[in-house]
């Protein structure tokens, strides 16, 4: 049994690592191309400055300094009447940008490794990443100062490092299965889990370094501190799904912007491996189901005539959320009991089309009858023709829902904007590679909502949403916040996650409301980076 100090710390680790994934080829970047000694040499300057001097694409430019902000080494400042940014140094600055290099490993690494998978070694990439853990061990990424400032910057770098190496291949294990109940409680060797034992030992011999596995005469047990990662090898998910866009973050930052948007790939996605973000995505959510039930069981104890006659999960992922909300109707609410009378209308929605295999997957395993259907979050009127057309049913009839998705919507001028708008937002947003203006943003997400507001007036709309934070607050809180990986992972895939506070002014000026006695986030304090909501339109 872990104690309290010890979760905190392994929780600690576990942000750390996130960061390590998102930081490390930022970082390699702007190091390669010169940035971060033009830094250093100049002390203060504005964003629009670097883009010229290093013929950058200032979006994502803006991003990845922004990133380096949240991480307490440099300063970010935003002038939010005209969107103006400086960038300047501090204390930090010249320690952790004289450590850069120290990354350089595992960003091969992580370039080369497009083919890696811990269950299937191609021999190159796998004698590298070997060679890697050895280093890790014989203390070449490990801190030697005895400076506490400098310490400090040595530890949050090995931890970034360690985060590269033990997440992708926590996910990748996680997702097939050497996390089932089995092998968490049972001693097991490595041959009973790979067709190259000798090889696999090497991973696990690291973990053993790690102190996430003991070992006795070659049979591997989980550790505590082990158990306490593998339960949350979801968490890792969505930021290690992100990985092909980290390969290339110097080509977005520096070259060709439109890297995965002119893709002639035959694949749709090619900067997100979609199923290991949906997995991901749906262990991650369950945390946030506790307080959705209470939502639910409210509406659905109601007297059936005030009740929706169904649910649309718009962005359904792999219908886990959509499968959760049907058996908490079922088994807790008034409604329940009344199944065969009245039946519940289920609808999951999905721009992916791999989302939605997922979901008709999950749904029939299950035994749930759904319709599943694609749909974009940016056309309600459409998705009203195609309920209509399905169900005969409109869409203001059904329980709207959506899990992390409002950010996720493709972008498009916003029709009403005055750049003389001042913004409310520290974030950085970019299209493609052109930097948006804040306040544009905060009008775009307004307009998003105001497409909405006559689908949910009569049953309202139940959300959670991800946000950004202030990359001065994200400095405070290095190691008690994903804050610097949500930013990397959402900001150079073109999504919007504004901060809470910003995101509520937006909705309360087109008139929506979010219930006070459903309205939760998470964390509680300013590092709110999640936030649930059951929204409704004011009279």
């Amino acid at each position: 049994m872990l104690s309290s100090s010890e979760k905190s710390l392994y929780r600690s680790e576990l942000f750390r690592h996130l960061d390590g994934i998102a930081v490390a080829p930022v970082v390699q970047a702007l190091d390669d191309k010169g940035v971060l000694d033009y830094l250093l040499k100049e002390g203060k300057c504005l964003l629009s400055t670097i883009t010229e001097k290093f013929n950058a694409n200032e979006g994502y430019l803006n991003i990845g300094l922004r990133m380096l902000a949240s991480q307490g080494w440099l300063e970010y400042d935003i002038k939010r009447e005209d969107n103006t940014i400086t960038i300047s140094t501090n204390s930090k600055s010249s320690i952790a940008f004289s450590l850069a290099n120290s990354y350089e490993d595992v960003v091969n690494f992580m370039k080369i490794s497009s083919e890696f998978h811990p269950r299937h070694f191609e021999r190159d990439e796998f004698s590298l990443l070997n060679r890697i853990f050895n280093k890790y061990r014989n203390g070449a990424y490990a801190s030697t100062s005895n400076d506490t400032l400098t310490k400090e910057i040595e530890f949050q770098i090995e931890k970034h490092i360690e985060g590269v190496l033990v997440g992708p291949i926590t996910v990748f294990l996680g997702m097939d299965g050497m996390f089932h109940k089995y092998f968490m409680e049972a001693s097991f060797s490595a041959d009973e889990f790979h067709e190259d034992p000798d090889s696999f030992s090497k991973i696990l011999d690291f973990f053993t370094y790690l102190e996430w596995f003991t070992k006795k005469n070659g049979h591997y047990r989980f550790t505590n501190k082990g158990l306490f990662f593998a339960r949350r090898s979801t968490a890792y998910g969505v930021t290690v799904s992100y990985i092909p866009t980290f390969r290339r973050v110097d080509e977005l930052m520096f070259g060709n912007a439109l890297i995965f948007k002119s893709s002639t790939s035959t694949v749709s996605e090619i900067h997100v491996d979609r199923e290991m973000n949906v997995w991901g995505s749906g262990g991650a959510h369950s945390a946030y189901f506790k307080k959705i039930d209470e939502i639910i069981i409210t509406l659905f104890n109601k007297p059936i005539e005030e009740q929706p006659k169904g649910i649309l999960d718009m962005g359904c992922g792999n219908g886990a959320f959509l499968i959760h909300l049907f058996e908490v109707i079922e088994q807790r609410t008034h409604r329940g009991t009344m199944l065969e009378e009245y039946p519940l209308f289920l609808v999951g929605v999905d721009f992916n089309r791999a989302a939605l295999k997922a979901t008709r997957a999950n749904l029939v395993k299950a035994d749930i009858w759904a319709k599943v259907i694609w749909g974009d979050i940016g056309n309600p009127e459409q998705l009203e023709e195609d309920i209509q057309a399905n169900y005969d049913i409109n869409l203001e009839d059904l329980l709207n829902v959506r899990t992390f998705l409002d950010h996720n919507r493709p972008w498009s001028m916003p029709q009403n904007f005055s750049k003389d708008t001042t913004s409310l937002s520290t974030g950085a947003f970019s299209s493609g590679g052109l930097r948006l203006h804040n306040a544009m943003v905060e009008q775009n997400l307004k307009e998003h909502f105001e497409n909405w507001k006559k689908y949910i007036g009569k049953f309202g709309l139940l959300l959670i949403e991800l946000h950004t934070i202030d990359p001065k607050i994200a400095a405070q809180y290095v190691g008690k916040t994903a804050a610097t990986a949500y930013d990397a992972t959402h900001g150079f895939s073109d999504q919007y996650i504004l901060e809470l506070d910003v995101f509520n002014h937006v909705l309360s000026e087109i008139g929506l409301s979010s219930d006070p006695n459903h309205l939760s986030k998470f964390p509680k304090d300013e590092r709110a980076t999640v936030s649930i909501h059951y929204l409704t339109v004011n009279n």
